[in-house]
């Protein structure tokens, strides 16, 4: 029986067989065997769950009353991460107030979110006196917004459809041409 086993592999054309068989068994083996991120048809079919970005984001009123984002679906949502420390940002809020009464007529609320105490955020109000929708962010690491001001625009249907970190003139005409492709596309 040795004598035929070593005959066989002897052979260079039936040791390549040999391991050909080999390598297929296996293949199939592993291919039978349910993995790690293998999934079945049912499984497959099971639509992926997406948690929306008005979820995500939890702010209040000034008198510590929760807005739910997902309550102005169908608005567009401007929203600006800011703090009362943050030069690029105090500096950004003018042309916000101004954007905001430009587009005073179309889908869009915009607010102004710091993670501040209400107390600071209220005094910045007051000294500033801009007519601005401030809220509280209750959640700002949960985010992870990497530096401010950062700002997200949310469509009508909930969705994150701008997200910039850095100050801009956002009454320019090319940021008012962008805020108002993002509401037509809705509308």
């Amino acid at each position: 029986m040795e004598h035929l086993v070593m005959k066989y592999t002897a052979t260079p054309f039936k040791r390549h067989d040999a391991r050909l068989v080999t390598t297929l068994a296996c293949a199939m083996l592993l291919w039978s065997m349910p993995g790690c991120g293998s999934k079945t048809s049912e499984q497959a079919a099971a639509p992926e769950v997406k948690e929306s970005i008005t979820t995500k984001i939890k702010i209040n009123e000034l008198n510590n009353e929760a807005i739910a984002l997902d309550q102005h679906r169908g608005k567009t949502i401007f929203i600006n991460f800011w703090a009362t420390w943050c030069g690029p940002c105090i500096k950004e809020m003018p042309s916000i107030e101004r954007a905001k009464n430009i587009l005073k007529d179309r889908n869009i609320e915009f607010m102004v979110a710091s993670n501040e105490s209400v107390e600071q955020i209220q005094g910045f109000a007051t000294k500033r006196n801009l007519d601005i929708h401030y809220v509280q962010l209750q959640n700002l690491e949960e985010l992870n917004i990497p530096a401010l001001p950062t700002t997200y625009i949310i469509d009508p249907a909930g969705e994150l459809v701008f997200s910039e970190t850095g100050y801009r003139e956002w009454d320019e005409a090319a940021n008012i041409e962008l805020l108002t492709k993002i509401i037509d596309s809705h509308e």
